[in-house]
């Protein structure tokens, strides 16, 4: 259904240092890159999530309501996501666990990237 997801960022090199680190463990990888933007998607697939300075060149502010969650492999991904966003500079917004409230195994993390913008991996294992 989407082509594709932006966020705005102040700072392009310290959000790609983030997010370099933050989607490595769930397989995503730097596509494109200018001084203004980069993007991220799977290994040799299109880039589906840019983070950029904003066109109007106004500073970029955070949507209220806004989280983008990006789909883990694992667990163990998840958990990884969590600890490289915190390493980056992220903010903690819910670490990693089970939320029942969305069913018996939805195990997710959240975190702010440096500049405000929400975020989460999600891993919902099929009940059996």
């Amino acid at each position: 259904m989407l082509a594709y997801v932006t966020v705005g960022t102040n700072d392009v090199a310290a959000a790609a240092a983030f997010y370099d680190a933050a989607l490595a463990p769930l397989g995503f990888v730097r596509g494109f890159s200018t001084e203004s933007e980069v993007g991220y998607g799977p290994a040799g697939g299109k880039a589906r999530f840019y983070v950029m300075t904003p066109f109007d060149r106004r500073p970029a502010t955070v949507g209220n309501g806004v989280d983008i969650a990006f789909e883990a492999p694992s667990r163990a991904a998840v958990d990884a996501f969590f600890a490289a966003a915190m390493a980056q500079g992220g903010t903690d917004e819910g670490g990693p666990g089970l939320r029942l409230n969305y069913g018996p195994n939805f195990y997710t993390a959240y975190v702010r990237d440096r500049d405000g913008n929400k975020l989460n991996a999600v891993f919902n294992e099929p009940v059996v």
